[in-house]
């Protein structure tokens, strides 16, 4: 159900934006509809492990004392020198 919203923003703003949902056709409302649902999705959005991923998990056996920053930190300074 479409409940209504009044937003006090810059005119500058709002004209930029208008403009800019107009290129891309489609409403002022719908394109702050979708930046809010985007930005409200993040928030609950889990990181999910695909299944490829959890199929590869644990192919490589690493020390305990395997320190993947160093390792990495040593990679780039022989790939750059």
């Amino acid at each position: 159900m479409d409940k209504k919203l009044t937003l006090s923003l810059d005119s500058t703003i709002i004209e930029t934006a208008k403009r800019y949902a107009k290129s891309n056709n489609t409403s002022l409302s719908k394109l702050i509809e979708s930046y809010l649902a985007t930005l409200t999705k993040k928030e609950l959005k889990k990181t999910e492990i695909t299944p490829l991923v959890k199929s590869l998990s644990g192919v490589i056996s690493v020390g305990e004392d395997f320190d993947e920053k160093q390792e990495y930190t040593q990679y780039l300074i022989d790939k750059y020198k």
